[in-house]
């Protein structure tokens, strides 16, 4: 027998399930664009650097922290659209009921592993922006642009882990609510 819920109830498990992942869903939805400048920047590398002999000093490194911001937030995005990674050999083949007790321990496992990583990017992103004295010093990347991509990726790490403890703890009382209203019913 199969366990599976029909496609259309499928199609809603991946819709965004409250306002905060809606707004993450619109955010990420107009940052995947920077993924064109990240090819269109590269392309004008390939060409600088072949057809006129000037390499850039810049499009590597943009390039590459354009591509790592847009890694970190697809973490909360995969999450306000439920398309994280799931063990779905044990997921796919219990009973809705199990399913959300299941979601409740990982949303329970989630939080917890999210607060400590936020908890320790916190202290990685505070060494990368200030320097020991307290003065607003952003880590640079020591090349020859030495941008502060390295900071700003590590700040950004910390507010997307912060996003993502808030996003487990809604998503954790809307499991808890919708098993108390199955009861009710």
């Amino acid at each position: 027998m199969d366990n599976k819920p029909p496609a259309s109830v499928q199609a809603d498990e991946n819709t965004p399930r409250n306002p905060l992942d809606r707004a993450i869903v619109r955010i990420g939805d107009l940052l995947s664009l920077l993924f064109i400048v990240t090819a269109l920047i590269s392309f004008y590398e390939v060409v600088m650097r072949y057809a006129f002999n000037a390499p850039t000093t810049w499009v590597h490194e943009t390039a590459s922290f354009i591509g790592g911001a847009l890694f970190i937030f697809g973490g909360i995005y995969a999450f306000a659209t439920n398309k994280h990674v799931r063990v779905v050999l044990i997921y796919d083949a219990v009973s809705a009921k199990k399913r959300r007790y299941l979601n409740i321990f990982h949303h329970i496992v989630g939080l917890v592993f999210a607060g400590m990583l936020a908890y320790s990017a916190y202290f990685t992103a505070e060494e990368s922006w200030f320097a020991p004295w307290g003065d607003l010093r952003l880590e640079t990347s020591g090349s020859v642009l030495n941008a502060p991509y390295p900071a700003l990726l590590k700040g950004l790490l910390f507010a997307v882990l912060c996003v993502l403890v808030i996003q487990f703890t809604l998503h954790l009382l809307q499991e808890i609510s919708s098993i108390r209203k199955s009861k009710d019913v």
